[in-house]
């Protein structure tokens, strides 16, 4: 199935396309600025969808668990990303993020098995990436590391917190070095670590 939105749609509502597992396909307007929360949640079918420049906010849970999405355009209108948006998206390797976004939720990028890198565009005020993995702009605090980097990884020693969550599910790291700069570590920081730590 495929959906193609008129132009004269503005806003993506609250679980519009929600467990809609036959969606393959979904044009979206530019003039959609908005797509809210689980507007497409759980719609494993969905293997190709293109986010406007419109689009300025991506609601909580709003692609989670589209596990047919191999890759994903975040446009620079983009100011926030929300809690849970992409989580438990399979399939995304790479996720960069541009200059516009200043906020990205909690578990954004969770269950991303196969991640591998962040990319921050340099230009960006709020986030960076190192070494794969998203960081805040300064360095200070690790957001999160992809779940399918491997092997050895090192905290930057500029970091002194450890997200939540922000190494749940790194099965095949084989080493984590914390530096003494850390002095908070959140809330299920290396849960699910089964194989690897």
């Amino acid at each position: 199935i495929s959906v193609t939105i008129p132009d004269s749609v503005t806003s993506i509502g609250d679980s519009a396309f929600r467990w809609c597992t036959g969606l393959i396909n979904v044009t979206i307007p530019d003039s959609v600025t908005s797509i809210a929360d689980s507007a497409f949640l759980n719609c494993t079918g969905l293997t190709d969808v293109t986010i406007p420049d419109s689009v300025t906010s991506i609601g909580d849970s709003a692609f989670w668990n589209c596990t047919g999405l191999t890759d994903v355009t975040i446009p620079s209108s983009v100011t926030s990303i929300g809690d849970s948006a992409f989580s438990d998206c399979a399939g995304l390797t790479i996720i960069t993020i541009p200059d516009s976004v200043t906020s990205i939720g909690v578990g954004t990028f969770s269950w991303c098995t196969s991640l591998t890198e962040f990319i921050v565009d340099p230009d960006n005020e709020s986030y960076s990436s190192e070494n794969g993995a998203l960081f805040d702009k300064n360095l200070k605090t690790i957001i999160c590391c992809p779940e399918a980097k491997t092997g050895n990884f090192t905290i930057p020693n500029s970091v002194t917190s450890v997200e939540n969550s922000a190494f749940s599910g790194c099965s095949s790291l084989t080493d984590v070095t914390i530096p003494d700069s850390v002095t908070s570590i959140g809330d299920s920081a290396f849960a699910w670590c089964t194989t690897g730590l």
